[in-house]
């Protein structure tokens, strides 16, 4: 694409990519592109474990430049570096945004929870479109910040649930939206998975590792001592100052398809049965209830519950499946009026079932082609489509005003976990419990580092 731009071509760009015109409103990622000669330029911060993997899969479409690496960990860094010996690195994300701010045109954040909203919102702020790890957000006031920033700002986000793009995922929404099992009333969804601790605070503190920068991994997070083999690099998400349990890990993704086909706003009431909170982790099994108003593929209201944890799901009638099959590891099934659908996670199709036998559908009639069950294929759709949003090139299916209501909705659930077995009522116009001693836990405090 020519750098320079006349009248006429960009009228044109502006009407091939579906831009209104007032006040120029191509987004600034869209105009940085086109200055740049149509290549991406991106930044990534994190870059261990996922973030490894969300670089590997962002710097494979073909018009990426991976120009900057930032994580607290230098041995990341270092292994990151080789496959990008040209990218520029960093270890404080704050110091990469504002050094290159002019260089950069995304920023993708594959850091801890804690830290998706302080490093996303300061990169938003500088009008740069932002790739965020799952859940979105730590907080449920970081959630709304972050879909309020994007709307102001016109920018291209999305949430790194690549399953979101799969081939199993986008023909149950079409299946449930066509009513073949009627208007849901309940989906029970559940993973076996176990980021929970109910054990003891540890006490004292270890060597840091010459390779980790304890400070900057804290982040805006409380100050704590470092214990080995805790918090970095791998058990951080059983922690309620870090991450967000089994529920924002999993549940994000086993979550976003009935939450998506439904058309689901956020919840009226949520529940959670779980042992008594201890401060410091979550706990190791979490039954979550959930009511939602009605949408146009909901009866009157919608029961959604999630089991987590070790032996999840419990036995019930609504999971049965015929021939005595047994259930998925993690999946969800939906009830409706005219049976159930089972959606198992992932790239395994749907399957319908009407008074204890199974249906068979048809499936060509939606017309997705022949069923993908390849992942490295599959996940890269998710990455390849925000680099084509950000280059004026179509849309993103996870934007932040999608994915932030899904996890505040994922949010509610833990924050209940800290009351179990009582009923929490939400009021989503003020953003507010009813039960006041609920809200504390709406935000946290920065810590300033």
């Amino acid at each position: 694409m020519s750098k320079k731009i006349t009248f006429i071509q960009r009228r044109d760009f502006i009407k091939k990519t579906g831009l209104g015109l007032f006040g120029l409103a191509l987004s600034p990622a869209v105009l940085a592109n086109i200055k740049a000669g149509g290549r991406l330029r991106t930044a990534h911060i994190g870059v261990g474990s996922m973030g490894m993997e969300d670089l590997k899969a962002i710097s494979s479409h073909e018009l990426v430049d991976v120009t900057v690496l930032c994580d607290v960990d230098s041995n990341n860094l270092a292994a990151a570096s080789k496959l990008f010996p040209n990218a520029k690195t960093y270890s404080d994300y704050r110091v990469m945004l504002k050094e290159m701010e002019a260089g950069i045109d995304a920023v993708v954040v594959s850091t801890p929870d804690h830290t998706h909203a302080p490093a996303s919102l300061m990169a938003m702020g500088m009008d740069k479109p932002v790739y965020c790890q799952k859940p979105l957000t730590h907080y449920v006031t970081e959630a709304r910040k972050m879909k309020a920033l994007a709307k102001k700002k016109n920018l291209i986000t999305q949430m790194g649930i690549q399953v979101h793009s799969f081939y199993d995922y986008k023909l149950a929404t079409l299946l449930i939206q066509s009513g073949i099992i009627g208007k849901v009333h309940t989906v029970r969804a559940w993973s076996p998975k176990n980021w929970g601790y109910d054990g003891p605070e540890p006490v004292g503190s270890d060597p840091i590792p010459a390779n980790l920068d304890w400070n900057l991994w804290l982040g805006t997070s409380a100050e704590r001592p470092y214990k080995a083999d805790r918090y970095h690099p791998g058990n951080w998400r059983q922690l309620v100052d870090y991450g967000c349990g089994t529920l924002g890990d999993m549940g994000v993704h086993i979550f976003d398809t009935p939450y998506n086909a439904l058309e689901l706003d956020v919840p009226q009431t949520i529940v959670n049965e779980c042992r008594e909170p201890n401060g410091y982790g979550y706990p190791l099994n979490n039954t979550v209830t959930y009511e939602f108003p009605q949408t146009p593929y909901t009866t009157e209201t919608l029961k959604w519950v999630w089991y987590d944890g070790p032996g999840a799901p419990p036995a019930h009638e609504d999971l049965a499946l015929p021939n005595g099959d047994e259930l998925p590891d993690q999946g969800a099934m939906f009830l409706g009026e005219k049976g159930r659908l089972l959606l198992p996670h992932f790239q395994q199709l749907p399957r319908k079932i009407v008074d204890g036998k199974y249906v068979e559908m048809d499936i060509e009639s939606f017309n997705l082609g022949k069923p993908v069950k390849d992942y490295a294929s599959e996940s890269k759709k998710h990455y390849h489509q925000f680099v084509d949003a950000c280059l004026g090139k179509g849309e993103t299916t996870a934007p932040f005003d999608y994915s932030a209501r899904l996890t505040e909705t994922i949010l509610l659930g833990v924050i209940a976990g800290r009351f179990p077995n009582e009923t929490l009522h939400w009021d989503s116009r003020k953003a507010k419990f009813a039960e006041k001693k609920a809200n504390k836990f709406l935000t946290g405090k920065y810590r300033k580092f």
